[in-house]
């Protein structure tokens, strides 16, 4: 069984900036490929970001020049810093690592607002 705890959210003005974590136990990190997902309210959950268990990351086209994931296996920690908030970011973030199965966190909140 895989636990992901998810860190680091909270309220930021507009053009501000976060570092999520997430840590995971119970697996081998380093074999896992590891994403965040979001969901606003009224709105269905969708990818953010994802790392590969060998580095390579794949970005949603809202998020692309603005969050950053990346991962420390060392630490068994995935990361996304996210900089120059808007608005629209405000919602539950997840974090999720898959091998054959897809594994969650409880979610962190971000909210962007003035």
């Amino acid at each position: 069984q895989v636990q992901l705890v998810e860190s680091g959210g909270g309220l930021v003005q507009p053009g501000g900036s976060l570092r999520l974590s997430c840590a995971a136990s119970g697996t081998i990190f380093r074999l896992y490929a590891m994403g965040w997902y979001r969901q606003a309210p009224g709105k269905q959950r969708e990818l953010v970001a994802t790392i590969a268990s060998g580095g390579y990351t794949n970005y949603a086209d809202s998020v692309k020049g603005r969050f950053t994931i990346s991962r420390d296996d060392a630490k068994n920690t995935v990361y996304l810093r996210l900089n120059n908030l808007k608005p629209e970011d405000t919602a539950v973030y997840y974090c999720n690592a898959y091998n054959r199965v897809n594994y969650w966190g409880q979610g962190t909140q971000v909210t962007v607002s003035s």
